[in-house]
């Protein structure tokens, strides 16, 4: 029977990590959430985020989720330490790849673009320390990218004006390599790759931490399931359904419903 998996982000932007786990596990039952009403995370302190991502994981574990996926980079350097002290389950979480990102780059200099929330904590410090080594790591806070993402505008003149402004430094600095520190930007790459051209090397952690599910499902969940799960998705939302499923079903590819979260999750 397959497995059902609960993934959840501050909005939209874990769709493009979900998009990885369908391709890797297509027989489970994927159960997302996008805390709309709550975005951004990335200007919220980590006490809060903290609280919604405890709110989202029990919503998840009531639908019957048997491994959680948290599929933002400012949620798992702010709550990734307390869930897995909380819950006995396979929980995941995101980080700016930098060990990656330093094995790919020739200039000796990667670019991050990422939430202040992301490159002020703790963890990325701690990732910075231990594989950055001898290589230039520039970093790039991407205020409004999350909105404009948010709001489907994947390829709007403001869009691509900001985005133009934040790699434009990053490339004057020499970087060759730049890290998408946010789960919303894959759905960037498009037009990034317009702006900075083909010389220059995109990261993107989805496939890996998708594979790195599969690993753990069959070495921490090898018995059969109790419970039958049927193989699909499901999507809800903490903010405003009829916008979500616009931008949500743009972003998966086909139409997909979306629910509320029950007011106790909210």
């Amino acid at each position: 029977m397959p497995y059902t998996i609960g993934v959840f982000d501050s909005g939209v932007g874990g769709l493009s990590v979900l998009h990885h786990i369908r391709r890797t596990l297509p027989a489970a039952r994927l159960l997302y959430v996008a805390d709309s009403g709550h975005v951004p995370y990335g200007d919220k302190s980590a006490d809060y985020i903290t609280q919604r991502s405890h709110a989202l994981t029990e919503f998840l574990l009531g639908e019957g989720a048997e491994a959680i996926v948290i599929a933002c980079n400012t949620a798992t350097a702010a709550a990734v330490n307390s869930l897995r002290s909380r819950y006995a389950l396979p929980i995941l979480g995101m980080e700016p790849a930098i060990k990656p990102a330093v094995a790919a780059t020739h200039s000796g200099v990667v670019g991050v673009l990422a939430t202040v929330g992301t490159l002020e904590s703790a963890r990325f410090a701690a990732l910075l320390g231990k594989y950055a080594g001898a290589v230039e790591i520039v970093t790039q806070g991407c205020p409004d990218l999350v909105e404009q993402v948010e709001a489907g505008e994947l390829d709007s003149p403001r869009t691509r004006d900001l985005l133009t402004g934040y790699v434009t430094p990053l490339l004057a600095r020499g970087a060759d390599t730049l890290i998408l520190g946010c789960t919303h930007y894959p759905f960037l790459a498009p037009l990034l790759r317009q702006i900075v051209g083909e010389t220059v090397t995109l990261i993107d952690t989805g496939a890996a931490v998708a594979r790195h599910l599969q690993l753990r499902l069959q070495t921490e969940l090898p018995a059969p399931h109790p419970h039958p799960a049927t193989p699909g998705a499901a999507f809800f939302s903490s903010g405003d359904c009829a916008a979500a499923t616009r931008i949500m079903s743009q972003l998966w590819g086909q139409p997909m419903p979306v629910a509320a979260v029950p007011a106790p999750f909210r």
